[in-house]
């Protein structure tokens, strides 16, 4: 069972550690997480927390979304994820869940939809390899052979050219170099998925 926390990617910078090397890190500011609902083993059959983040206006939320966020006491909310988790049972519908449910390294996956990249050649979106370029050769950049003449057919899982980007990636086991609960930010060592101002989602390693 995972703990967890949303949160927006800020950017990418750089601190110095204990034993004065540099650590490229990720910022993930996560204020404002709000509990909007619980779910328990006698009522639905599993146990989970609803977590909201991201302010959103009024008049972007329609009337049972509206209800839902009364029902909690907290304003609307841009972003809401459901947590598959028993080790988030202290918190109470409408509380706030601060940064510090996770320390200074601990391990994390973090969740969030990769850059869009549009329509790409299967050199770039599969990292196949080129033909010759020289003159007279006319196979250059193409995606190579759609494969033997008797099924008649290209089989299923052929890499080639298409729209590259825009999935949900999680990375696993990246650690958190520092907590700042005072400004409600992680620093994550390495890079995240998704560009700077996106919504991603940071839940205690699976695999550690």
């Amino acid at each position: 069972m995972a703990k967890g926390i949303l949160g927006k990617k800020v950017g990418m910078t750089q601190i110095f550690n204990s034993e004065g090397k540099l650590v490229p890190v990720t910022v993930i500011d996560c204020n404002g997480n709000v509990v909007l609902q619980k779910k328990s083993v006698e009522n639905d059959g599993y146990e989970s927390v609803q977590v909201g983040y991201g302010e959103k206006s009024e008049k972007a939320s329609n009337k049972p979304m509206m209800g839902h966020f009364e029902k909690s006491g907290s304003t609307p909310k841009r972003y809401l994820k459901e947590l598959r988790t028993n080790e988030m049972s202290e918190f109470e519908v409408g509380q706030e869940v601060p940064v510090s449910i996770f320390a200074d390294g601990d391990y994390v996956d973090v969740q969030g939809v990769s850059k869009g990249k549009g329509f790409q050649g299967s050199i770039k979106r599969h990292n196949q390899s080129r033909g010759p370029m020289s003159h007279g050769s006319h196979y250059h950049r193409r995606p190579g052979s759609m494969g033997p003449v008797a099924p008649n057919r290209v089989a299923k899982g052929k890499k080639l050219p298409g729209h590259m980007g825009s999935r949900t990636i999680t990375i696993q086991n990246l650690q958190i170099v520092k907590v700042d609960a005072d400004r409600g930010l992680l620093l994550i060592k390495g890079n995240v998925p998704g560009a700077n101002k996106t919504f991603v989602t940071i839940k205690n390693a699976i695999k550690k």
